[in-house]
């Protein structure tokens, strides 16, 4: 079992930057694949990005170039460096952790990082608002 914490998220505008972060505790002993999601008001949560054992990353391609998904396992924290930021960019952002077993990666493979259902531990979430 992990616990996932989001922070850093908060009001801007237009243009701006944002650094999310998102500490892990608990079993931080096994490596996990993270992502992060968003969910903007009446919409489906959605896969911004994610970052698999060997530090590999993945983007959507509504950020990708204006994203930076990372980790620091020395202190146990991921992070999304989130620049030119617009006002579609408005959403509580979710960080994600799974992938920690054989049957999880499996999961993974098979269904893909963009798949809510594939991550096991969620944290509670961090508001973003881009204001125009």
């Amino acid at each position: 079992q992990v616990q996932l914490v989001e922070s850093g998220g908060g009001s801007v505008q237009a243009g701006g930057s944002l650094r999310l972060s998102c500490a892990v505790s608990g079993n931080t002993d096994r490596s996990y694949y993270m992502a992060w999601f968003r969910q903007g008001p009446g919409n489906e949560r959605e896969w911004v990005a994610s970052i698999d054992k060997t530090d590999s990353t993945m983007y959507a391609d509504s950020v990708k170039g204006r994203f930076t998904i990372s980790r620091d396992n020395a202190k146990h924290t991921l992070y999304l460096q989130m620049n030119s930021l617009s006002p579609e960019d408005t959403a509580v952002y979710y960080c994600a952790a799974g992938g920690e077993t054989a049957t999880s990666m499996t999961a993974i493979q098979a269904l893909g990082v963009a798949t809510p259902l594939v991550w096991n531990y969620w944290g509670q979430g961090t508001q973003v608002t881009v204001s125009s």
